[in-house]
């Protein structure tokens, strides 16, 4: 019990300095606002990373069947025929 209590409580502490650190905490603006332009960076990242995934893959070009793509991609660790 107060080993799970320690670990709850060191994950507060680190999200709390990680929110300061990156400036959404103590700037005196809105806490809201500030995380979601964080939301939205993160979408961006998340869409820019998919983009190359795909253009990688050859998904955009049509060089690979979209559906054994999505496979790959929902599960890059289990054997794929080639």
């Amino acid at each position: 019990m107060l080993r799970r209590l320690f670990w709850v409580l060191l994950g507060a502490a680190l999200a709390g300095w990680l929110l300061r650190r990156l400036g959404l905490l103590g700037r005196g603006g809105d806490v809201g606002e500030n995380l979601r332009e964080l939301a939205a960076a993160v979408r961006e990242g998340m869409a820019e990373r998919e983009h190359e995934l795909r253009v990688a893959l050859g998904v955009d070009a049509g060089a690979m069947d979209p559906e054994r793509a999505r496979d790959l991609l929902e599960n890059p660790m289990t054997e794929h025929d080639r």
